[in-house]
């Protein structure tokens, strides 16, 4: 579970910082992987289910 917890936290930052970069004009992840735009999607998908993850372990307390 440890494995789980940190990929999560990494893939928020990554998301974070994409919101940054987004508000300024330049999507980090379209840049990184635009030759691949369904694993763009993917990276989206990763990064809201793991806020989802980091949402139910804020409000059980595990």
């Amino acid at each position: 579970m440890r494995f789980l917890y940190n990929l999560s936290w990494v893939l928020l930052v990554i998301g974070g910082l994409n919101w940054l970069f987004e508000a300024i004009g330049f999507n980090l992840v379209t840049e990184i992987f635009s030759t691949m735009p369904s694993f763009v999607d993917t990276i989206y998908w990763l990064v809201g289910l793991s806020a989802l993850y980091h949402i139910y372990l804020r409000f059980t307390g595990k």
